[in-house]
């Protein structure tokens, strides 16, 4: 119940690369960049504490120097070999001259991770699509918000991450921050009778009473709230905030805790329920999706989720892009 991805296969793309570093240790949903993530039993608050830089970590990055590639070419950064720090430590390299950044706001970012200890290229996204976090979520790194924190889009920043083998640096360019809303906003939709029974709380989190009997076989698609935004297609990317339970009403995953949770629909990021499931949807919509095994993990246990489990989810759709 901490915010972590349930994804169906093993992260192909470098976006791995930069959920690895910049969650706290204990927040991510795996503990390898290539492994399927499963939901977490440790909270933020059970993360170590986090460790102040000291003058020489300080000193360390000060005298890394990047260098500007070519159109679509990773940037270059240049330090003395092996590069270490005791703890995360930030830079602002140049600052940006668009919106004032914000917490909560979805950032678009493009970085390139190289290791310290040799300088080889561990994951970029420099001519390709950015990648995304959410500035101020507490279970990124305290000294990426920080830095990020008084800056603007269009800021760069560089981040020494120290690791269990060797320290990583980050560069990292913020190309763009969107403002969204946490809930579902719509016309409300009366579900027929027999499906869990969803309530929000003042904030919007959901919560579900469950129902007896055997759980469905098909995957089931029940619009709650019906938004007036532009329908979910395959290979977009979307922001949600969902909670999810078992069919007893266990529950064991939920993005509100955290963050809102961005995915790219209809590419095998997800379970096959949520592609499925999600497709044709509109954005602002609320969605009840009862999900099978044979479109969940099927007879895998995921963490605290059982083999051959039906799934209860809630999903907001808060954006696209």
């Amino acid at each position: 119940m901490k915010g972590t991805i349930l994804r169906r296969l093993p992260r192909a793309t470098v976006a791995a690369t930069a959920a690895a570093l910049l969650l706290l240790a204990g927040c991510s949903g795996g503990t390898d960049p290539g492994d399927e993530a499963t939901p977490s039993e440790t909270s933020a608050t059970d993360a170590p504490a986090e460790v102040e830089p000291s003058a020489e970590d300080v000193a360390a990055l000060e005298a890394v120097t990047v260098t500007e590639g070519a159109e679509g070419a990773d940037p270059t950064l240049e330090f003395e070999q092996p590069f270490t720090v005791s703890a995360a430590v930030a830079r602002v390299i140049t600052e940006g001259e668009g919106a004032a950044l914000e917490d909560g706001q979805v950032l678009s970012m493009h970085y390139v991770v190289v290791s310290g200890a040799d300088g080889t290229t561990q994951g970029s996204t420099y001519g390709a699509e950015p990648d995304r976090i959410t500035l101020g979520d507490e279970k990124l790194i305290p000294a990426l918000n920080d830095v990020l924190g008084d800056q603007s889009v269009g800021a760069r920043v560089l981040l020494a991450i120290p690791g269990a083998e060797n320290t990583a640096l980050m560069l990292i360019d913020v190309a763009d921050a969107r403002s969204i809303p946490t809930r579902a906003e719509g016309e409300p939709v009366v579900p027929p009778a027999g499906l869990p029974v969803v309530a929000l709380d003042n904030e919007g989190v959901p919560s579900v009473k469950p129902v007896d009997g055997e759980a469905p076989t098909e995957l089931v698609v029940q619009p709650l709230i019906k938004g007036d935004g532009p329908p979910l297609e395959a290979g977009q990317t979307v922001t949600f905030n969902y909670s999810g339970w078992l069919w007893d009403g266990t529950p064991f995953d939920s993005s509100w805790e955290g963050a809102p949770f961005t995915t790219t629909l209809g590419t095998q990021q997800v379970i096959q329920g949520w592609d499925q499931g999600l497709a044709g949807q509109t954005v602002g919509s609320q969605v009840l999706l009862i999900v099978p095994p044979a479109l969940g993990y099927g007879d895998q246990e995921r963490g605290p989720i059982p083999a051959n489990s039906t799934l209860v989810f809630v999903v907001d759709i808060l954006a696209v892009g």
